[in-house]
């Protein structure tokens, strides 16, 4: 557990919060803007289901859930997320499953009855994503069994009765609950600033080029759940329209800065079908609810998930400022580590991805310490085109391997316009140390990075040569 600051600056605000908490409406106007959810909920209305376990949306302890207005029940990380981002939100703790009669909500009576707690500490957080769950109606296989869970870790019992709960209530009728009205205009409180178009956003940036830009908070809210380090300024974006838009025509699919990746899985899934196990392993369900691939491209991060797969296939970005909007390739975004391109007063407004093309395949890998809910060690993407037995186009994209994420440009030319075969496989995985020279760190050595970069460019001949076989072996 971390120790509060003792000194916290209170900021009055020009407007207030407003959002439904349990069905009720709350209006808040007295705070600091880097309070977050989790100690609002916890300090403020003494709700202490809700707890603290890492500060950094790893253990789920803190789960809450958002409940939209079309339905969706969607959890969330409530120890990184700020107060300011859940403004024309409703959101639903613990304590609010609590049925009028006094009994227990069914999922609550189904943990129950699977014995599926000792401590209880975690209990909460379990219980409301099983919630969320739930409410979407899914399956009860264990692979999405096992997905709902991935951002929940108990430290004291086994997972075969929390499981046995999640069987159970697999597809139960959930409740309605209210949902807070939305209402029109910006919001500005403190240094806390929530523009509702592109227009104010830019202007915001233009008067604060030092503020930091929130979109979902699952790197940035570290800054209030752990560091106690509070920006000059903070623009959340994520209620820009044109931030948020997730279009698709013929040829392209065009995502905003930030949507969310529980937005944009089922979009960019149906096009690129190697994206569904790896997309399963970014996070977990409360990050993706609140995580964007346009905040995970701007934090410049060389071990992000995303920018490898998405250098592979070819993304642009439109980077949007007063002075026009600019088109550019992601391969140049990226200038060092942690820097990226971007003007200080500019904001990333989308990127726009091709589909593929007939004869393309597309693959993906992640290598991590832990499967679930861990960093990359070595992230990495590729797409190939292969014409009557010749690999005509080729792109091929590493993460965890240098300073920022990098295309493979000897290993794109170990491939290109030569036959497919394992030879020409071979010689792109001795290609690799043309390309990279990789730090060790604890989460793996430089020898070990290269030997398996290398391994998986061996192993994608075989995945495109017999999908099959390399479907069989992987499940080993």
């Amino acid at each position: 557990m971390r120790e509060k600051n003792a000194t916290i600056t209170v900021i009055r605000m020009a407007d207030r919060i407003r959002f439904v908490l349990n069905d009720q409406p709350v209006e808040i106007d007295v705070l600091s803007p880097m309070t977050t959810l989790l100690d609002w909920l916890r300090d403020h209305r003494g709700l202490k289901g809700t707890k603290e376990g890492c500060a950094e949306g790893d253990c789920g302890a803190c789960t809450v859930v958002l409940e939209r207005a079309d339905g969706r029940r969607e959890a969330m990380n409530s120890c990184i997320a700020l107060l300011g981002q859940i403004d024309g939100q409703a959101v639903r703790t613990v304590e609010g499953l609590r049925r009028p009669d006094g009994t227990p909500h069914p999922v609550q009576a189904a943990m129950a009855e699977a014995d599926a707690t000792q401590c209880g500490f975690c209990t909460p957080g379990f219980v409301m994503s099983a919630y969320a769950f739930a409410a979407g109606g899914e399956k009860a296989d264990l692979e999405t069994v096992h997905d709902a869970l991935a951002g929940n870790l108990c430290r004291c019992t086994g997972y075969r009765p929390i499981v046995e709960a999640m069987t159970r209530i697999a597809g139960l009728p959930i409740d309605p609950a209210a949902v807070a009205p939305g209402r029109p205009g910006s919001v500005s409180f403190g240094t806390f600033h929530v523009p509702r178009s592109l227009g104010e956003l830019l202007a915001l940036r233009a008067r604060h080029p030092d503020a930091l830009l929130l979109a979902g908070a699952t790197d940035l809210g570290l800054l209030a759940s752990r560091s106690r380090k509070p920006p000059a300024a903070v623009i959340h974006v994520a209620h820009v329209p044109e931030l948020t838009a997730i279009r698709e025509d013929e040829k392209e699919i065009t995502i905003g800065a930030a949507a969310t990746y529980a937005q944009a899985m089922p979009l960019l899934i149906a096009h690129h079908p190697a994206l569904k196990p790896y997309l399963a392993r970014l996070g977990s369900r409360q990050i993706r609810t609140m995580g964007t691939i346009g905040g995970n491209l701007g934090t410049a991060s060389p071990i992000g998930d995303m920018p490898p797969v998405l250098l592979a296939l070819e993304t642009r970005l439109a980077l949007t400022s007063p002075r026009g909007t600019r088109d550019l390739a992601l391969e140049d975004f990226f200038l060092g580590y942690r820097k990226t391109a971007l003007a200080p007063d500019e904001v990333i407004q989308s990127l726009t991805l091709p589909k593929l093309w007939p004869g393309e395949v597309f693959f993906c890998d992640k290598l991590s310490k832990r499967r679930d809910q861990d960093i990359s060690t070595v992230a990495a993407g590729y797409r190939l085109r292969v014409t009557k037995g010749k690999i005509e186009d080729v792109r091929v994209g590493f993460g965890g391997m240098a300073a920022t994420p990098r295309r493979a440009s000897h290993v794109e030319q170990a491939l290109k316009d030569q036959p497919f075969s394992p030879a020409a496989f071979e010689s792109a995985a001795a290609a690799v140390a043309r390309d990279f020279q990789p730090i060790d760190d604890w989460r793996g050595s430089a020898s070990y990075r290269l030997t398996a970069a290398a391994n998986l460019l061996r192993r994608l001949y075989w995945r495109i040569a017999e999908p099959q076989r390399a479907v069989e072996v992987e499940a080993l």
